[in-house]
């Protein structure tokens, strides 16, 4: 038997637009009206009779899964469990299947918050305004006018279901398909809800509580299950995600959970030394510089960093120090300096091993100065 894509002249993945178009020019050149030899009406029974089947989807699908796919000899494996699955391919479906529910779950949805290092050291709480689906508060997610409510299908019964007999390769067959009354649902609304046309929801700005724990950081996902957009219909809300992204800051960053910094000190301050008071991200912090600190030097303030987000307490706040020589001085200093260095026995400068760890205890940030 010819095959039904070869003989209109398409693709298996044509679309029923093509599929139609094919047929009418091919209907044009061999109707028997038109062309009266024997053989051009052979051909049109053919192309008539491909494009019965494959303008119906249910009989097209049937037709593309062909005779391999229930009777390849093999009733196992990828083919058919038993006779009954056979049945229901070729007879519609074998058995009756209910009305389609007009509730669904409402979407996901990820949403984008910004916070400062200042908010994740102790965690902070925001007010969302996200333009999202919410239930409509005139039918109440029924979809139905106040005072009315859906009707049975005329149609279908309420099945939503309806049984038809088509032509087949093994003759007359019946098919089951959703009602195009009712769309399968099994009931009509005759006085749709004139706020949500129906759909039991509408689109409003709802304002989200959200708590944002302390120690959080760039690329965490926080989960609020059934804040998101309302189901059609009634049906349930679908969830929210919060991905949080911590804001820049010109000051301090981030180790984990303990906070950097570059404490910038005169070089008097460093030889001397000296206390000096800072503001922090959670309030001023006393810094000591001990006499005789070195550049590169981290100090190290206790518990003045981020709260840990798993466990307990706080990690710490580490402070480079980056000692500042001036370069432009009047006469008394430069007077000054000389005499201080002529009373020290000096070296002259000299290579010594390289400090790796110097480096890496200040990061990259700390030598951008």
């Amino acid at each position: 038997m010819a095959d039904h894509y070869d003989v209109l002249g398409v693709s298996r993945e044509a679309t029923p637009d093509e599929i139609k178009k094919a047929y009418r020019r091919l209907a044009r050149e061999l109707h028997p009206d038109v062309n009266p030899d024997a053989a051009a009406q052979e051909k049109f029974k053919l192309v008539t009779h491909a494009y019965e089947v494959l303008s119906d989807p249910v009989q097209r699908q049937q037709y593309d899964l062909g005779p391999q796919a229930g009777f390849g000899g093999n009733f196992g494996g990828q083919g058919f469990n038993d006779f009954g699955d056979i049945f229901s391919t070729f007879f519609g479906g074998g058995q009756q299947r209910g009305p389609r529910s007009r509730m669904e779950r409402g979407q996901d949805a990820l949403l984008r918050v910004e916070v400062t290092l200042a908010d994740v050291i102790f965690g902070v709480h925001k007010d969302i305004d996200i333009d999202t689906a919410v239930t409509c508060e005139t039918c109440s997610g029924t979809c139905c006018q106040p005072g009315t409510s859906p009707q049975t299908c005329e149609i279908c019964g309420g099945s939503g279901m309806i049984q038809r007999a088509v032509r087949s390769l093994l003759g007359n067959v019946m098919t089951t398909n959703p009602c195009g009354s009712c769309r399968g649902y099994g009931t009509t609304i005759p006085a749709p809800c004139s706020t949500c046309q129906g759909q039991g929801r509408v689109r409003a700005t709802k304002n989200i509580p959200l708590d944002i724990p302390a120690g959080v950081d760039t690329g965490v996902r926080l989960h609020m299950a059934n804040a998101g957009e309302a189901g059609q219909a009634g049906g349930a809300n679908g969830d929210l995600y919060f991905e949080i992204k911590v804001a820049h800051d010109d000051v301090f960053s981030r180790d984990n959970d303990d906070l950097l910094c570059t404490l910038e000190v005169h070089m008097t301050d460093a030889i001397l030394g000296t206390t000096v008071t800072v503001p922090a991200l959670d309030g001023d912090v006393s810094i000591e510089v001990k006499a005789g600190t070195q550049g590169s030097e981290v100090i190290t303030v206790k518990d003045r960093g981020i709260t840990r987000l798993r466990g307990s307490g706080r990690g710490d706040l580490k402070v480079g120090v980056h000692i500042v020589t001036p370069t432009k001085l009047n006469s008394k200093e430069k007077e000054l300096i000389q005499n201080f260095a002529q009373g020290r026995k000096q070296n002259a400068p000299q290579l010594s091993h390289f400090q790796q760890g110097m480096f890496s205890k200040l990061r990259d940030r700390f030598f951008s100065n």
